[in-house]
């Protein structure tokens, strides 16, 4: 990864960049949350808190469950495949080409419900949900494929994430 090398001071959060940030294909640290699997491209710490930006990867039948972040807006574009989307109250497919912008505070989901493993671009603003990521995720092994969590990892996952102003939302009975 390329990155800034020159900073400007900044008292309240990290020092922010004043050149180019330059993340070639297939570099950034990647991990692997409940099946999927997340790369980090743009994070708090090499934009100055400015935004984080993440690839991402979702195989058929995987996605988080509904949520909520209470500090950040997120936006996502889908490069391929469709995804059941959760807004409050209702649901609709994104599929590839869609863009999707979720204001914070509201309850949102996607899962993969088609055939093929969804790819998609997130973008958090400000950052810092990022650090959920590599902290909860677990690391990615070269030749293999992540797996969906057991049950009983998601009290740790859920304290992780209540530190990133995230908490589980209610998803409506179907």
């Amino acid at each position: 990864m390329t990155e800034a090398t020159t900073t400007q001071g900044k008292e309240d959060g990290p020092e922010r960049p004043q050149r180019v940030l330059h993340v070639p294909a297939g570099e950034g640290p990647t991990v692997w949350v409940d099946g999927d699997t997340y790369t980090v491209k743009a994070s708090h710490e090499n934009t100055g808190g400015s935004l984080a930006f993440l690839e991402a990867s979702v195989p058929p039948g995987c996605g988080p469950a509904a949520h909520v972040h209470k500090a950040e807006d997120e936006a996502y574009y889908l490069l391929s495949g469709e995804l059941e989307v959760l807004d409050a109250g209702r649901t609709f497919t994104a599929r590839q080409g869609d863009f999707v912008f979720i204001p914070r505070g509201v309850t949102h989901r996607f899962k993969n419900t088609g055939l093929h493993v969804a790819k998609m671009v997130f973008l958090f603003t400000p950052a810092g949900f990022d650090k959920f990521f590599l902290e909860a995720g677990d690391p990615a092994r070269p030749g293999e494929h992540p797996q969906p969590w057991p049950a009983e990892h998601f009290g740790r996952i859920a304290e992780i994430g209540s530190r990133y102003g995230w908490e589980p939302g209610d998803e409506p009975a179907g």
